[in-house]
């Protein structure tokens, strides 16, 4: 795999990325199979709809007709001429989407499906969404740092490396510095982009990053969740682990009270991450593991179409 470079131009080293196996490759191919066909009904429409270029590109300069708006009359060639010539102009599309992806140790969790696996289907929707727009398509990869980093760049194979290293990519790192990996997108990026946040967003000092990108480029935070982060089983007692810090404690389950505590914490915490992004006009929208996820993405399409 080629490795690539961070902000300080050093090279970045995959903490391991999986070897290109044929099963690895097996599961690029169906995701490319799931998610292209979604893309056709249902997302690429509204992807178009919602995501305008950069603006308008100068096309050429032709003869005025009746119904020209004057106030695209190029005076210059007017004057040379003799003539009245206006500028036409056609929308520039193009844009940059970036992927920036957490796959800190609590996003290598799930109780039916791991969260970093329903991440790399995101990537997947959103990378071919963004290559049937003909837009450029990048992808960063953190942890405690930024682990990997691939700049946007157009076509089908760019879209399925993507892929591939969201599905196949070990980080080094346990914890979630995105501080660290705004500073490296800001960096990349040189005018207003596209990014995609796909993280639990289970992460100290959040506010300052998010700000700072949704105040540069066009934010929008998908925050995955599993069902067991916000509701114990009862299950008897057994050990509760932090992914990202490694400390460990005994609970027991079977304490309704405990149970109780537990979800309302959690639930709080939950609600104070909606808030912060909600207080910093974030668009955002909450992916549950183990459901049906595309509606949800379809939705903050819409309800951005409706406010732009």
């Amino acid at each position: 795999m080629t490795s690539e470079r961070d902000k300080g131009g050093r090279e970045l080293k995959p903490g391991g990325a999986l070897p290109i196996a044929r099963d690895l490759l097996a599961q690029v191919r169906r995701l490319e199979i799931v998610t292209r066909r979604m893309v056709n009904e249902v997302v690429a429409g509204r992807y178009h709809s919602v995501f305008k270029g950069r603006g308008m590109e100068f096309m050429e300069v032709r003869e005025y007709a009746p119904g020209d708006d004057v106030r695209t009359i190029d005076w210059n060639v007017t004057a040379r001429t003799g003539s009245p010539y206006v500028k036409t102009f056609i929308e520039e599309r193009e844009l940059t989407v970036l992927l920036m992806v957490d796959l800190s140790a609590s996003m290598r969790f799930g109780s039916t499906r791991l969260k970093s696996e329903v991440a790399a289907e995101l990537c997947a929707l959103l990378a071919f969404s963004a290559i049937k727009n003909n837009d450029r398509i990048g992808l960063l990869i953190f942890a405690d740092e930024v682990e990997l980093l691939i700049p946007p760049r157009k076509g089908r194979n760019h879209a399925l490396r993507i892929i591939r290293e969201v599905l196949a990519f070990q980080p080094r790192g346990r914890g979630s510095n995105l501080t660290e990996a705004t500073a490296t997108a800001i960096k990349l990026l040189k005018r207003k982009s596209v990014i995609f946040l796909v993280s639990d967003f289970w992460t100290p000092q959040m506010r300052r990053p998010l700000a700072l990108l949704n105040r540069k480029h066009d934010l929008i935070a998908l925050i995955m969740r599993d069902p067991r982060e916000l509701e114990l089983p009862v299950c008897g007692i057994l050990p509760m682990r932090d992914a990202e810090s490694g400390e460990t404690m005994w609970v027991d389950t079977f304490d309704p009270q405990f149970r109780k505590r537990y979800g309302e914490c959690a639930e709080k915490e939950h609600e104070n991450i909606e808030d912060l992004l909600k207080s910093l006009q974030v668009d955002h929208t909450v992916i549950e593991c183990g459901k049906p996820y595309v509606e949800r993405i379809v939705r903050v399409f819409e309800l951005r179409a409706m406010r732009y």
